[in-house]
């Protein structure tokens, strides 16, 4: 089970962490991804990471402005998001599958609930 945490409102410019805490003891064992989803779009990749933390991938949309990173032994995946933008308001999502390089929704298997990220003008 995900349970993802830390959205809000916040002014353009500013920032924000999510985190998504895992329960089971299985959470090293799985690729953790960010996605997020805006009104009447579809569901996109924004960054994933491996296993162990090592190698990290991000949509182009978010590169150099969010981190992703883990902590295993508090089995936790969070988002850090800085510079955000109007653009990126949207329900956030983290998801955990197999494959590191995995960009679409159908290379996860297990989704948390979502937390919206609204970013004011």
């Amino acid at each position: 089970q995900l349970q993802a945490s830390g959205g809000g409102l916040v002014q353009a410019g500013g920032s924000l962490r999510l985190s998504c805490a895992a329960s089971g003891r299985t959470f090293s064992s799985y690729v953790m991804g960010w996605f997020r989803q805006a009104p009447g779009k579809e569901r996109e990749f924004v960054a994933s990471i491996s296993r162990s933390g090592g190698n990290t991938y991000y949509a182009d949309s978010v590169k150099g402005r969010f981190t992703i990173s883990r902590d295993n032994a508090k089995n936790t995946v969070y988002l850090q998001m800085n510079s955000l933008k109007p653009e990126d308001t949207a329900v956030h999502y983290c998801a955990a599958g197999p494959l590191v390089t995995g960009t679409t929704v159908y290379d996860y298997d297990y989704w948390g609930q979502g937390t919206l990220v609204t970013v004011s003008s």
